[in-house]
């Protein structure tokens, strides 16, 4: 791509930047940590890094966006993507927001290591906010640099576009650029800190508008700022409401309700964990968001963590999440209650979230398990069932989830023995040897009630699987899988990064030549650092 070529594109770029251009902005232009009063952002630069290269652009995000592959692999992408370089138009900025920390209101939080560049148009007049994370302070670092360090913008990259393929409602990462510097940091807040390689992704989404960007206002008994943020969100993000006003604001309130319901509904079925659930980390789009201290449910437990600050609580733990962000609502529901000023219309609209999860809940485990619908005369005791078998021996969830679609429904239950009934499902489990024969006859009279239920249903084998393999993946990122990427990149190796992206595009697609990114965790990583247990050290 040569220089004009180059110039050309950039300059065709349209930023439409209707956060900073609607709402009120901070008074003070400097960067040192304070309280940010009245304000819903500050506008702040990127920090200068002096070596900018790129890792890995996402093609189809950067379509979306407007941008050619070509301009991808510029020099000048990287100084763009980097914070060095900004385009005409651009409006850096930090938002402003608070939010529930581990339960616990925390006050003001803010941006402290992302900076929104402005909301790119594209061609189909979609507006995108371009997010740097881990571009340098703000007034909302407190006491941290506001960088981030390659292994986490590695994993945060790479989920972000594998959820998006997983069809999970998701922020998306545009590109991992290397900064060239060397960021000093404590791991696992024991005292042995040390340097790391710097790294910054851009992340993109319609907005990063967060639970705690309305809680902060209402904490602070500031309600026109508050208003002018919730109606800006809606004419913005919800125009399809119309213009706010009280009934309005219910409205949304209630359509937040159902998306975070199918947020959950999603995690729960993948097997994803986010680790984080504090409630600035609750995106009102429904979308994943903040990729920190995450994980996948490979050996079934509902009490795993992989967050160390939680590993005493276990508050965020995979069997607790749909319950935390009804919970979270409700401190989203209380910040706006000030606008509404009726507080059984709005109770009456977060009684809707309990309502939704558990019909999609239903009818997603259906989905999981081939069913053409759920069936409350038989499938919740079938449900609960299962979930007790999941637990009773080490058992991955993925694998188990699409071995099952190979079980045979034409068997005759009556004269199969136990050992052929469970055969078709002995990879899922960690250790198959030490299967008790009392846990044997547990799976095998549960298998026995599936395959009566399924036979019921009429559906043949064929048809079953492929209603079951479009719903459970095959792939998922593992925390193992994007720890041997991390090692390699740190020796300056980008090829598993490279590798696993164009993996995780197709999760539920057998891709025979990759059989051994499925297999379950390995015992080396069963108990190290990255691969188990992670911080939210970045």
């Amino acid at each position: 791509m040569d220089d004009n070529d180059e110039q050309q594109e950039l300059a065709g770029l349209h930023f439409d930047n209707r956060f900073t251009r609607s709402l009120p902005a901070d008074s003070e232009s400097i960067k040192h940590p304070r309280q940010v009063y009245e304000a819903c952002y500050s506008r702040v630069h990127p920090t200068i890094v002096s070596q900018p290269s790129l890792i890995i652009h996402s093609s189809e995000v950067a379509n979306t966006l407007g941008l050619s592959d070509r301009l991808c692999k510029s020099d000048a992408f990287s100084e763009i993507f980097s914070g060095n370089r900004l385009l005409p138009g651009m409006d850096p900025h930090a938002t402003c927001y608070g939010g529930h920390q581990f339960g616990n209101w925390a006050g003001q939080l803010g941006d402290g290591r992302a900076i929104n560049l402005g909301e790119l148009m594209n061609h189909d007049n979609e507006h995108w906010m371009l997010q740097l994370k881990g571009s340098g302070p703000t007034p909302y670092s407190r006491t941290a640099d506001g960088l981030a360090v390659l292994r986490s913008s590695v994993r945060e990259f790479l989920c972000s576009e594998a959820m998006y393929h997983l069809g999970v409602p998701t922020t998306r990462a545009l590109s991992l650029v290397l900064t060239g510097e060397m960021v000093m940091r404590d791991m696992f807040y024991d005292g042995r800190a040390a340097l790391e390689p710097g790294a910054i992704v851009c992340r993109t989404a319609p907005s990063f508008t967060r639970f705690g960007s309305f809680q902060i206002f209402a904490s602070r008994d500031d309600p026109t700022t508050l208003k002018k943020l919730l109606d800006h969100t809606i004419i913005n993000d919800f125009p399809h409401l119309g213009k706010p006003d009280k009934q309005v604001y219910l409205q949304w309130f209630r359509e937040v309700c159902q998306s975070t319901a199918e947020l959950m509904v999603h995690w729960m079925r993948v097997g994803f964990v986010h680790g984080v659930m504090n409630t600035d980390n609750m995106s009102v789009l429904g979308l994943t968001i903040d990729y920190g201290p995450y994980g996948w449910l490979e050996g079934y437990d509902p009490d795993w963590t992989p967050n160390t600050t939680d590993r005493e609580m276990h508050r965020y733990a995979y069997g607790q999440q749909p319950n935390i962000a009804g919970w979270n609502l409700a401190r989203l529901g209380e910040a706006i209650l000030p606008l509404i000023d009726n507080i059984s219309a709005l109770q009456e609209a977060l009684n809707s979230y309990p309502q939704s999860y558990k019909q999609m809940s239903q009818q997603m485990m259906a989905d999981k398990l081939g069913l053409l619908s759920f069936n409350p005369e038989t499938d919740k005791t079938l449900f609960d069932e299962l979930e007790n078998m999941l637990t009773i021996s080490e058992t991955d969830m993925t694998i188990f989830y699409r071995k099952l679609a190979n079980i045979d429904i034409n068997i005759d239950i009556k004269k199969s023995n136990i050992n052929n009934l469970i055969e078709p499902l002995l990879d899922a489990y960690y250790q198959p040897s030490t299967l008790t024969e009392n846990t044997r006859q547990q799976i095998s009279n549960w298998l026995r009630s599936y395959i009566l239920r399924l036979q019921n249903d009429g559906l043949s084998n064929s048809e079953r699987r492929k209603k079951m393999n479009r719903i459970n993946p095959k792939y998922v990122l593992r925390n193992y899988l994007s720890q041997v990427a991390i090692d390699k990149a740190e020796e300056g190796d980008y090829s598993e990064i490279h590798r696993l992206h164009a993996l995780l595009k197709q999760p539920y697609d057998e891709q025979p030549e990759f059989d051994a990114y499925a297999a379950k965790r390995p015992d080396w990583a069963r108990d190290r650092a990255g691969c188990s247990m992670l911080s939210c050290s970045s």
